[in-house]
């Protein structure tokens, strides 16, 4: 099981505290090639790992071959990280249209030469490289078999697909089916993303698919736990956390304080650290409080804690014995939104073979 790159939310702090409830890959938030290799140091912070993680997983964003191919080199040459995984599902329009992303495998030969680079560069270390992607631009435009093909060609270590084209965003249901077509076509070890939301949606992902893995993503916002749910579940056994509000506090509060840690190393001031690391938890009070019985005004104080301290005055105030309302398993959490268009660099659909870089597609700004 992997945890999914997420920006903003897949940080040391988050990482440590799903690696606390089970086995896997957790990925750091998408690092950019050309950061990476201007020396960003925004970029340098964020690739950061705890002590005892292994593997230590990034994933690079890049479209042109040789500065993803320098990025690689500098990965395995400073130890930095233990696996490498490629970004093309992302369907951001900011992305898109520079040809990026979701968009950059349409352009097949690119596509092979940007993987083939990476995979080059990092060979003499042995460290892995995988490919991460989505369906396609849209349902007209497919491209996740033969640039499934290609990935498997230019010698990637496995293959992870996200059942939605670019077009979809975050709408509508995860195409399996897609998933198990892939599966059928490689050789390599294919993992299945979407729709992956309690450990048995994971457990009929395999079952219909067959792929030798799952992707997690938005299914465990406020619900790390799902992880130890996941393990569960692979190993055969039938029990899955339920937890109480006073469990789902004392969750909260060791997420925060894991974040609290992390801001603080290395800081010059440790007050500034707790309340970058305070401010950073805002973000995930309502995924954790979903569906649970609490007043409006101690919702609106969770999201705007500056201290642990008053973390912990707030989360006193909940009734520890409130049961998890189960009315929200098996519901969609995080991103969601309708389909649109696919914003495209001009005449990007009109040949598959053009394989120059795309103008200005290289991001400067690690995290997505």
């Amino acid at each position: 099981m992997v945890l999914a790159p997420m920006a903003g939310i897949t940080n040391v702090g988050f990482r440590q505290l799903c690696r606390e409830q089970g086995g896997g890959i957790y990925v750091c938030e998408m690092i950019t090639t050309v950061a990476l290799v201007e020396r960003n140091p925004k970029t340098l912070r964020m690739i950061a790992f705890g002590a005892d993680e292994s593997p230590r997983s990034l994933q690079l964003y890049g479209t042109d071959p040789e500065i993803t191919a320098a990025a690689v080199r500098i990965v395995v040459e400073k130890d930095l990280a233990d696996h490498i995984d490629l970004n093309f599902g992302c369907p951001v329009p900011k992305v898109t249209r520079r040809g990026g992303g979701a968009a950059l495998p349409w352009r097949r030969r690119l596509f092979a030469r940007l993987v083939k680079a990476a995979v080059d560069a990092a060979a003499p270390a042995g460290v892995p490289v995988t490919v991460k992607m989505r369906k396609g631009i849209d349902d007209d435009h497919l491209t996740y078999v033969e640039a499934g093909l290609a990935a498997q060609d230019a010698g990637v270590a496995a293959v992870a697909l996200h059942g939605r084209t670019a077009a979809q965003r975050y709408s509508g249901t995860a195409d399996w089916d897609a998933i198990a077509t892939l599966k059928q076509a490689l050789d390599v070890p294919v993992l299945g993303n979407g729709d992956i939301w309690e450990a048995d949606d994971a457990l009929r992902m395999v079952a219909h698919t067959g792929v030798d893995g799952v992707v997690i993503g938005r299914g465990c916002l406020g619900r790390p736990w799902l992880f130890a749910d996941l393990e569960a579940a692979f190993a055969g056994r039938t029990d899955r956390r339920l937890p109480t509000l006073g469990e789902v506090a004392l969750t909260m509060r060791r997420h925060a304080e894991l974040l609290v840690d992390q801001f603080t190393a290395g800081a010059r001031n440790p007050a500034r650290g707790e309340r970058d690391g305070c401010t950073d938890f805002r973000k995930h009070v309502a995924w954790y409080l979903k569906g649970f019985p609490i007043g409006s005004e101690l919702r609106r104080a969770l999201a705007m804690i500056d201290s642990l301290a008053q973390l912990d005055d707030l989360l006193g105030k909940l009734d520890p014995t409130v049961p998890f309302p189960t009315e929200t398993l098996g519901q969609p959490r995080g991103r969601t939104n309708s389909p649109g268009k696919v914003f495209l660099p001009d005449g990007w659909l009109a040949s598959r073979d053009d394989d120059t870089v795309p103008q200005g597609a290289e991001l400067d700004d690690s995290g997505g």
